[in-house]
Formats: C-alpha cells, structure tokens, sequence
C-alpha cells in the first residue's frame, strides 16, 4: 500500500498529526472539520470540476447532517494537485464570503513549496480559528463527526 499517491504527499505520522490537530481544534467550537483526500477521479468523475467532487464527498460523509449546518470539508484530489474547502450553510450565514479562498490561497502557497502537510494543518487550525468566533463550543456538544482523515 506504501506505493499509493498519498505516501508521495504525506507520511501516516502527518495523516496522524492532521487527525489529532482536527481533534483540538474541535475542542473549541461546535464546528465539525474534515479533512478528506481523494488520490483521482474515478471514471464517471473525470470531467467533473474539483467543487464538484468536494460537494459529492461533502453528502457521501454526511457533513451536511450536523446539527447546526455547522460542518466543513478541506477536500484535496491529489491526481490533479487541486483542492477545495466547502463549508455548510449554517457557517456561510456567518462568515463572509471570500474567508475560505484566503485559507485556500494561503495553504496554496505552502503547497506549492512542498510543504503538504504543513498546509494541511494551517488549513485546519484556520478554519478551526473561524469556526470557534462565529460557533463556539456549548456545554454538552458531541463530536458529530469522525476526525480522522479520509482517504479514497
């Protein structure tokens, strides 16, 4: 399996550290954050555009089910080295429009020096930051969602 696209972008220790820092972030908001890796389109998804398959992952994990509308993707096709963050509704009420292509530009720029794993993680302390001003963490709030990363 080590001969998978992923092992040529990220190690299992990072898939760990991304999971772990998910896990606090979430520590201080009623957001749900994942982090969901697709290594290439498979055929019937081959012209589909990078929102596109973000939207069908988005519905496949069921984010669109938390309990506020309070769930976000950081999607990545590693295939086309393209990326895409989609938040649910209950935050795009609340945070202005052009917040999430900053995070996007942002993690970009360390994409684009090889740091993969560092981006990722910016990415997610970022949106955990915005999540946590507009959403934050209630007393008795469940963790709606796995923080693991998903890899497909």
């Amino acid at each position: 399996m080590k001969n998978r696209l992923i092992y040529h972008f990220l190690s299992d220790d990072d898939l760990l550290r991304i999971s772990n820092r998910i896990k606090e972030m979430e520590k201080t908001t009623a957001g749900e954050i994942c982090v969901s890796l697709k290594e290439k389109r498979n055929f019937f998804d081959r012209n589909k555009s990078v929102r596109s398959l973000a939207e069908k992952e988005f519905y496949k994990l069921g984010i669109h089910n938390t309990k506020d509308k309070t769930g976000i993707l950081i999607f990545i096709l590693l295939e086309g080295r393209k990326f895409y963050i989609l938040a649910d509704s209950g935050i795009n009420d609340k945070v202005d429009e052009g917040t999430w292509e900053e995070v996007k530009n942002e993690m970009q720029s360390m994409f684009s020096r090889g740091e993969f794993n560092k981006g990722i993680l910016h990415g997610v302390d970022r949106v955990g930051k915005i999540l946590s001003l507009h959403f934050p963490i209630k007393p008795g709030d469940t963790n709606e969602l796995s923080n693991r990363v998903r890899i497909d």
